[in-house]
C-alpha cells in the first residue's frame, strides 16, 4: 500500500500534505501475549533510492502461552507525515508459545511522493492475536531507520607518483533527493580518509575531513607505499554509511 500523502504546490516546491494520519491511542493487551522482537529489512534499516522500488520486510516475534493465531498488517509510521502498510502478515510457528510474523511494504519513490523529511526514524505498530482470544497491541512495537540511498567516490592523483611527493584526493558524498529524484551533495558531514597498502586486507584511517556545501572532498598526503586510498562514510539516521571504492596508487 501506498504513503498517505498527495503532492501540492507551495511556491514552486513539492511539500508533503497528510490525507489521513492515524489517530493516537494507547497501546493495549489482555492476557499473556508479547511482543518480543521486531526486526526490519533484517538490520532495522530501509534504504531507498531516487529509482528503483524497494521491498521492506517486517517480522514480528510474538508469545502467548496458547500460541499464536496472527496478526494484523503493519503500520509503519515515520517523520514528515510518513505513514506505510504492509500486506496480511504470514505467521510461523517457532515452537508452541512462539511465532514470527512477517509482511512487505513496496516503496517506489517514482511515484509514492516521498519527501526528504520523510528520513529518519520510524516506527513499527503491530497488534498480534493469541489463539486463546489474547491479544497485544503496540503503536512502537520496534524501530527502524528510513534511509537515502548514499554515493561516496575517491581519486587519488597523479598516479604514478614519486615517493614522499604530495597526492591529492578527491571525492565527494551524495544522497537520493526524493523530491527531484536525483543525487544531491551531503553537505558539512565526517568522512574519513583511509589507507590500505598493497600488500594489506585492512584499511587504516589517515585523517577526517568535512564534506563542502556541495558534498565535494579534498585533501592532500605524503605518497609513502603503494596501495589504495579511499573515503569512508559512518552514517547518520537519515543516511546509511558507505565506503568509496579504493583507488591505487603506484609510487616509485
Amino acid at each position: 500500500m501506498r504513503i498517505r500523502a498527495t503532492v501540492v504546490a507551495v511556491s514552486g516546491a513539492l511539500a508533503l500534505s497528510a490525507l489521513a494520519v492515524p489517530a493516537a491511542q494507547a497501546d493495549g493487551s489482555s492476557g499473556d501475549t508479547k511482543i518480543t522482537k521486531v526486526v526490519v529489512d533484517g538490520d532495522n534499516k530501509a534504504t531507498v533510492g531516487t529509482s528503483s522500488a524497494k521491498s521492506i520486510k517486517v517480522s514480528v516475534t510474538a508469545t502467548d502461552n496458547s500460541g499464536i493465531a496472527s496478526a494484523d498488517e503493519f503500520e509503519l509510521v515515520g517523520p514528515g507525515y510518513g505513514y506505510l502498510t504492509t500486506g496480511k502478515p504470514t505467521c510461523v510457528k517457532v515452537n508452541a508459545t512462539t511465532s514470527t510474523c512477517s509482511a512487505s511494504v513496496l516503496v517506489d519513490p517514482k511515484v509514492d511522493y516521498l519527501v526528504n523529511a520523510n528520513a529518519g526514524t520510524w516506527y513499527v505498530e503491530a497488534w498480534v492475536d493469541a489463539k486463546d482470544g489474547d491479544f497485544i497491541w503496540k503503536q512502537k512495537a520496534g524501530s527502524f531507520n528510513f534511509q537515502r540511498a548514499s554515493q561516496l567516490s575517491a581519486n587519488a592523483t597523479p598516479e604514478p607518483v614519486k615517493k614522499g611527493k604530495t597526492i591529492t584526493v578527491t571525492g565527494k558524498l551524495t544522497r537520493a533527493n526524493w523530491e527531484t529524484l536525483k543525487n544531491a551533495g551531503y553537505a558539512s558531514q565526517p568522512v574519513k580518509l583511509q589507507f590500505r597498502k598493497k600488500s594489506s586486507s585492512t584499511y587504516t584511517t589517515v585523517k577526517t575531513i568535512k564534506t563542502t556545501s556541495t558534498g565535494a572532498l579534498k585533501t592532500t598526503v605524503k605518497a609513502t607505499a603503494d596501495g589504495y586510498f579511499r573515503y569512508s562514510f559512518a552514517g547518520t539516521t537519515t543516511t546509511p554509511a558507505v565506503n568509496a571504492a579504493g583507488d591505487f596508487i603506484d609510487v616509485k
